[in-house]
């Protein structure tokens, strides 16, 4: 007795009718998180620089670069910065007076000005640059390769800012070494120290070297499709011939 044909019988092939449907979903899914963790490292890329680059203006402007205590005086401090020096007295407060001439300021605090002033300007100009690569922004979303070069352009002035807010803390930082050890001045004159402002010029240029790591990172891993191609690539899927085996030829 033959068998009575009942409608949507398709033998084997009816065992794979959902894979498609799951190849598209697991892509897509793949695509989204891929696209999503891109921007936020971005974004922490972009926020670690903005800090170092905050950090770094504060450092600039400080006058707590050197701390020097009188073991005579013990309410009486000085701090020098690149800007002027300062005394602390207990029933005065903060008396500061700026220096009279660049040219009579110590070798490292005249360059130190320079490299600052450096730093904060490449960390201004890599805020804008990398701002304008993100991911996330609508704008340029066809020029792909522009917006990659971009960010590693930002990534690369973050990077020059970072060096260039180290190198003056560490220079001001080993004279200041240098000076407290030196053997020839006399135990009891009284020696300049660690100030605040070394330590924030440190983290500035360590946030400044961290973010453009980052947002380098960011830049040069594999390529996501933005957000508004998840749905155009979902539809080439599911509008693919299919093998036999009810997976999607991509081919086509």
């Amino acid at each position: 007795m033959a068998k009575a044909y009942i409608p949507g019988n398709i033998g084997p092939r009816s065992s794979h009718s959902c894979q498609p449907r799951t190849t598209v979903a697991h892509v897509v899914r793949s695509v989204r998180m891929a696209f999503v963790f891109r921007v936020a490292m971005q974004f922490v890329g972009l926020l670690l620089s903005l800090l170092g680059w905050v950090l770094s203006m504060i450092t600039t402007y400080l006058p707590q670069w050197k701390n020097l205590n009188l073991d005579l005086n013990e309410m009486e401090n000085w701090t020098i910065g690149l800007w002027q020096a300062c005394v602390i007295q207990e029933e005065v407060g903060r008396q500061c007076k700026a220096f009279d001439s660049f040219l009579a300021l110590p070798a490292e605090l005249r360059i130190s000005r320079i490299l600052m002033f450096l730093s904060n300007g490449l960390g201004l100009l890599g805020l804008l640059v990398s701002g304008s690569g993100l991911d996330c922004l609508r704008t340029g979303e066809t020029r792909r390769g522009l917006k990659k070069g971009l960010l590693i352009l930002g990534g690369i002035l973050f990077w020059s800012a970072g060096l260039s807010a180290l190198a003056p803390v560490s220079w001001v930082a080993y004279k200041t070494v240098q000076e407290f050890w030196d053997e020839t001045v006399p135990e009891i004159v009284p020696r300049w120290e660690f100030g605040e402002a070394l330590f924030l010029g440190w983290f500035a240029g360590l946030f400044l070297l961290v973010g453009g790591c980052l947002l380098n990172w960011a830049a040069c891993s594999t390529q996501a499709a933005p957000a508004s191609g998840h749905q155009a690539a979902a539809e080439t899927l599911t509008r693919g011939p299919y093998l036999e085996n009810g997976t999607t030829d991509l081919r086509t």
